[in-house]
Order: structure tokens, then sequence, then C-alpha cells
């Protein structure tokens, strides 16, 4: 009777159990194909600087290439014995280039010689091929990654591209029936406890290769009885759907070797590059089983932290394969003599640039989503220079420090963008003096008042009406106001009638509102939006001088179109995006449009040169070389809160703001706060001078500077001034005779009543003449840049 209801009780657990055990094998089936065969991992985007290309006669010394390889993680390697390493001998350096797929095909590694003379490369020499080359482009540097919710990080590789030793180390420390089991093995259980107990401790595990893939590809790391059932049956299934292959390349790939930071270290691809710089096929036998040792306890076992360990460990594992076979006694002895030879932790997944990389991500974000940043792997060229951007860096430091000694203003906050004169490409971005950690991006988000900045704009209207204004038409700096307002110059003094390129050279305000008013403030407005402002603003008569705010990076827009001659280049830091396969997803072309009259932008540009040589910026003049050619200008807020100075050479434009975030005093003017920071900046960066480009409508005329009117070249003190032509001078100067006060030109077209005309070439370099009196600028519609621009 009992048996009979032992068996009714059994067929009845079976009828329930069965169909249950199936739907939970199904269900888990299920989990395991819909990872297994669609996307398997979510890889970060990699963020990349801009490629140097060096050729014969390029400006680069040998020191500074020895740190472009630090940067790259070259070793220094006097064999050669892999990618991406190098030997120095005198002016000379040879190197093997690492492989790197570009966004324009891939480029293979190479084997040179570039020898150096003084500050310049003289030879270029592919020693395989015994050629010279006229230009390499080096792979470029990783400045960062977007990382998914996981922060994990990989190199995918094929199994047929893995060293064949790797997989044999594998097999014998890790499952040596691998090929033979079907995704679990009780005989690799028992052996592992056996060696176990011989060994008074753990040597090894009991689990499968499949059985690790499962555990670290599905499962947590729990240790419950439920998670390893689970982790039994999930790989018998995964064994019975895919190929051994398979499933030992998913493995590759998926196996966890260490910690970088907040990033994981998964596979053995990004493991190779993590721990030795080299990629996976271009290890030696030692540093292959070095990473198999990883395998067992990456934390235990790292190699950096607990050497003896790790030495340890992959001597056990070149044991184990040469009793597998895989290898002869003399390989292991030779490799067991190898040192570990594993390179500092250099954190290659940090992002080194928060500020350049908030901005890259900011224009990505126009057109992907989050989602496709941190999971699909692409590679992003951007235009940064990281040579340009470590002086830069280096500069903020010292200039801001030399600023704070022995003042009363401390904490003093900078915020620089550089761009390429000819592209609009940023190089470098400074979004605070502590470059290295993310946070409030000045460069992109702080908006302040540009003070002087803007003359630039109220000049070049101007200059667009050349019936009206020349560079040589006679202004009043004489007192004004408007609306109940009434500026003052900086100095508190009136200038009398200047020429109007002296207005602007001394930034002068009285000249400067008189002009403006007289054009009409929405003529200068219209100006602005044709530099590249899309900011909205009132039309307040303070706006002339700088009451109107602008980011730093707005403010570079307004100035690259001055140094572009007039025409509209969008900014961009960001050459190209690549998809994880190569495939192009997206260019950034150059684009440029006509932005404001090309004559009036050469006038002024020729009259930001004279800023530099004559006027408030005249400390650049006698720091740099003066054939250089520089042409900027000096900016200063009210009551000293926020200097700045914009300027460019023949190769670069440069913005630098200086002030506090608490919005206090700096107690710096444009002149002597960003001005000497981009002195030592463009000391260091600045090679070419500027050469502008003369437009076809405009003549150089020989000037009397003291009156303006028409000279011989022989004539003392005669100066050569630009003119759209037909707008020059009509009446002349005698050399011997000095004109009576009817024939001096002004604006109102009456007799000059000044008697005491100002020599200009006298005149003090002094700082910019700002509005005395606060205002309060408001903002119509604000709009965020990046919405407007891009």
């Amino acid at each position: 009777m009992f048996f009979q209801k032992l068996k009714r009780w059994l067929l009845v657990a079976i009828i329930i159990f069965v169909p249950i055990f199936a739907v939970y094998l199904g269900f888990l089936d299920q989990n395991i194909r819909k990872k297994f065969e669609g996307k398997r991992w979510d890889i970060p985007a990699k963020v990349y600087a801009n490629p140097l290309d060096i050729y014969v006669g390029y400006a680069l010394t040998l020191n500074e290439f020895k740190d472009l390889l630090d940067q790259l993680h070259y070793r220094n390697d006097s064999t050669l014995s892999s990618e991406g390493t190098y030997q120095s001998q005198g002016r000379q350096i040879t190197l093997k280039t690492r492989s790197f797929t570009f966004w324009d095909g891939a480029q293979e590694s190479l084997h040179l010689k570039i020898s150096f003379s003084g500050s310049v490369i003289t030879k270029i020499s592919d020693i395989d091929n015994l050629r010279e080359l006229a230009v390499v482009r080096m792979d470029p540097v990783q400045i960062g990654s977007f990382f998914p919710k996981l922060k994990e990080d990989r190199i995918l590789i094929k199994l047929a591209d893995a060293p064949v030793l790797l997989k044999q180390g594998l097999l014998a420390t890790e499952d040596r029936n691998f090929y033979h089991h079907h995704g679990v093995s009780l005989r690799g259980l028992a052996r592992a406890v056996l060696a176990n107990l011989r060994a008074g401790g753990l040597v090894q595990g009991g689990s499968t290769i499949t059985q690790q893939l499962v555990k670290n590809f599905y499962l947590t790391s729990e240790r419950t009885l439920k998670r390893k059932v689970n982790e039994v049956f999930m790989a018998m299934l995964l064994d019975m759907r895919y190929s051994k292959d398979e499933i030992l390349e998913a493995y590759f790939n998926e196996i966890y070797l260490g910690q970088d930071g907040s990033n994981s270290i998964n596979g053995f691809g990004l493991a190779s590059e993590f721990y030795f710089n080299q990629p996976l096929k271009s290890l030696s036998l030692h540093q292959i089983a070095t990473l198999v040792s990883l395998v067992r306890g990456p934390s235990y076992y790292d190699p950096r932290r607990y050497p003896d360990r790790s030495l340890a460990r992959r001597n056990l594992v070149l044991d184990e394969m040469t009793e597998q076979g895989y290898l002869t006694e003399a390989q292991a002895t030779e490799a067991k003599a190898e040192p570990l030879g594993v390179i500092a932790n250099v954190h290659r997944s940090m992002n080194r640039y928060p500020a350049f990389l908030d901005l890259v991500k900011r224009q990505l974000n126009i057109e992907y989503q989050d989602q496709d940043l941190t999971t699909e792997g692409l590679k992003i060229f951007t235009t940064l220079d990281t040579q340009v951007q470590n002086t830069l860096e280096k500069t903020v430091a010292r200039k801001l420090a030399a600023l704070e000694k022995g003042r009363r203003s401390k904490n003093l906050e900078t915020a620089v963008l550089i761009t390429r004169r000819d592209s609009a490409e940023i190089v470098a971005l400074a979004g605070g003096r502590n470059a290295s950690e993310p946070g409030f991006n000045r460069a992109l988000d702080a908006l302040r008042p540009i003070g002087s900045l803007v003359k630039p704009a109220v000049y070049l209207t101007a200059l667009s009406n050349p019936d009206k204004y020349t560079t040589s038409t006679f202004v009043k700096d004489t007192a004004i106001e408007v609306d109940g307002w009434s500026p003052k110059n900086y100095d508190h003094r009136e200038h009398g009638s200047v020429p109007l390129h002296s207005a602007l050279a001394h930034s002068y305000n009285l000249a400067t509102v008189r002009i403006g008013m007289d054009v009409s403030l929405k003529s200068v407005a219209n100006t602005l939006l044709n530099l590249g402002i899309t900011r909205d603003v009132e039309l307040v008569p303070s706006m002339l001088l700088g009451s109107l705010p602008l980011t730093p990076i707005e403010v570079t827009q307004m100035y690259q179109t001055l140094a572009g001659d007039g025409f509209v280049t969008p900014l961009k830091a960001i050459r190209e995006v690549v998809a994880g396969d190569g495939k192009r997803l997206q260019r950034y072309p150059f684009e440029t449009k006509q932005g404001v009259d090309s004559a009036a932008t050469y006038i002024t540009n020729t009259i930001l040169q004279e800023v530099v040589s004559e006027g408030t910026a005249r400390a650049a003049y006698n720091a740099l070389p003066r054939s250089l050619s520089l042409a900027g200008k000096t900016g200063t807020s009210n009551d000293l809160k926020d200097s700045w100075f914009a300027g460019f050479s023949g190769d670069y434009l440069s913005v630098v703001w200086v002030g506090r975030d608490n919005n206090k005093s700096a107690g710096l003017s444009g002149a002597n706060g960003a001005l000497p920071i981009w002195i030592a900046l463009m000391k260091e960066i600045a090679h070419k001078a500027v050469d502008l480009v003369v437009p076809e409508n405009v003549q150089q005329v020989w000037i009397d500077p003291s009156n303006g009117l028409l000279t011989e070249s022989n004539c003392a003190g005669a100066r050569q001034y630009p003119y759209i032509i037909g707008s020059e001078p009509v009446n002349s100067s005698s050399c011997a005779s000095e004109p009576s006060l009817d024939e001096l030109p002004s604006l109102d077209g009456e007799p000059n009543p000044d008697e005491n005309m100002p020599d200009n070439n006298a005149e003090p370099a002094a700082p910019e003449n700002e509005p005395a009196e606060p205002t309060n600028p408001t903002i119509n519609n604000p709009k965020t840049w990046f919405n407007n621009f891009f």
C-alpha cells in the first residue's frame, strides 16, 4: 500500500514538476539566445585628439616629439619588440608606430627613423622599405571615453586574431576538457577538488570556461545555491546552442581582468593595452601567461599591487601549459626568467580634458542620443591639439598664480579658447584654472559683460559706410549724455578730436559712443549678428561699451569672423564620427560664408594691429616678435570685474577671460589681467605672422597723421592707411606748412574746435576706457548658444 501511494505521489510530482522545469529551461534558453545572438556588449565611445601629421620641415623639437610619444604611451624599447615602441639616439628617434583605423582608412604599423635639427624635422625614413617619406600621420591620443552606466570597457577581438598561446594557456589552467564536455564537467570538478586538497589551497577552479562566461555575462557574482543552479543549466544550454569557438570568443571579450578607477577592464584585448600597452597580437609568452593568471582573481593577482603573487601565478600557468604539452621545458624556463614588465597604471580611460570633452558631447548631442555615445563603440575624432592644450594648462596655472601674488584679489578664475585662424577648429580650451577637474565650464557657460571687446563691431559698422567714416575721419572724444547716461573715459579725460583709428586703438569710450549712436544701435546689433553672435540683446546705449554679456565661446566666434577676413566659419570641436565597424557616420566639413564687408573688416583688422603696436595692448608688441604683426583687443567691465583679451596671429586666435565667480572685482583690466596670459600663451604657440588679405577695393594712401590729409611718402611722420577706393581724403597737406583749422575734416563737417591735437605717436598705452557708471543689461529671449549656432 505504501509503495503504491509513493508511486502515485511520484507520478503527480513528475506531472507537475516536468512542465515547470520545461518552462524554467525555456525561460533560461530565451534569455541566453536574446543576449548572445543580439548586441552582446555596450562599447563606450572613444574620443581622440586630432592626429598629428609630421613632415619634413615641421616645427617640432626632439623633446616635444618625445612628449607626444609619452602621451601616446609608447614604450622606450631598444629592441622595438612591438608596435608602440621607440628608441632615441642623438638627434634621431627610431620607432614602430601603431596600426590604426582612421576615418579615411586603415594605416599599418610603420618602422620609422625621424631626424631632428634644432626645432624642425629634417628627415623621415621608412626603414623596412628603404625610402624617405614626405608625411606620416601618427596614431591619435585618446583623450577620453563616454561610458555606459556599468562603466565597462573592452576592445573586441576575433578568436582567429587571438594568439594561439592565449587559447592554450586558458585551456591548460581553466578548462582542459573544454572541447569535450557539454558546458559542465564533473571530471573537471573532481580533479579541481583533489588538486586543491593536495596543495592545501585553491590552485584550480571547478567551473568550466562556459560556466565562467555564464557567470560574467548573464549572472551576478552572488554566492547562492540558486545562482549556481542557474549557472549549471545555462552553461549546458549555451553549449547546446552554440559552437565551442563562439563560446570561447565571447569569453575572450567578456572576462573581467581588472579595474581602471571606476571603469572595469573586460576582455583580453583591453587588458593587453592596460597592462602592457601593446595590442594582444604583439604579446610575448610571459605576458600572455600573466594575463591568463589574472582570470583566477584580478584583484588578488594584480601585477602592479602584488607583483610576487602575480609572478608566482604566472609561472604556475607556464608549468600547466608545459604539462599539457603546449610548451617545451626550455620555452617555459625562458619565459619564467622574464620580469612581469607591466607598465605603470596610465588610467587610459580617464577623461583627460573634461572641459573640452564637455564641448564635444554638447555638439554630439545635437545629432546623437546618449545611448549611442555610450554603447555603440563610436570613434570620435576631435580638433584638440594636445600640445597646445598642455601648453595652455601650464600657462594658466603659472600666470594666474603670478596675477594673484601681492594682490588682494584671490581665487581668480579663467576661461580660454584657442582656434586655428584658418579653419575655426578649437585646438585647446580651458573651462577654469583647474583644467583636470570637471565642473562649471566657464568657457561655454560663463555669461559676462565683454567690455571693450564689443568696440570693433561699432567701428566695423562705421567703416562699412565709407562715405561718412574712414580710418582717418576725426571724431569727437568729448562728453556726451544719452538718455540720462553719461559715460566716462577710463582716465576721466576728454581727448578732443581724434582720428577714428586712434579712438579704437586707445579704446576711447566717448568717441565710441558718439560713433555708435550716429550709426544706430540697431546697425551695431546687426553687425554683431553678422559676426556670428546669435544672442538677442536689448538695444541700449551702454551696449556700445560692452554691457552686452557673452560667453567666452561666443566672443571667440565673433573674433573668429574678424580673424577670418569677415567670413563666418562656425567653431567646431569634432572632425569625424566613425562607427565601431569603421563606417563613417558623420562629417563636420569646413563651412564658411560672407558675414560682414571684407573691405571694412580689413580696415578694422589693421586698427586691431594698431591696438597691439601702439594702443592698449602694447605690452604684447614689446614681448612678442614684432614680425608677427599681431592683432587684438582688450576688454574690461565695470569695477574691474571682468578682464578680457581677444587676439590673433597668423595661425591661432586666442580669447582669454579672467575674473571671479562671485562677480566681485578682480582688480584687473584687460591689459593687466587677460593680456599677460595671452602673451605668455602666444609666445609658445604662435609662429605665423598676420598677413591680412587686401580686398580689391581697398588701397593704401599716405596720410599726415596730424590732420588726416593726403601727403607724400617722404614727408616727416607720413603713414600709410587703408581706404575703400573713393573714400580717401581729397585735400592735401603740405610737408612744410600746417593746415588751418578749417581744413581739418570732422565728423559733423564743421571746423575742428580742438586746438591741442593729440600726438598719436606719443599717446601712452593705458587701460581701455570703460563706462564709469554701472549698467544693467537685460537679455531678450535668451537662447542657448548651441541651439542657435549648430
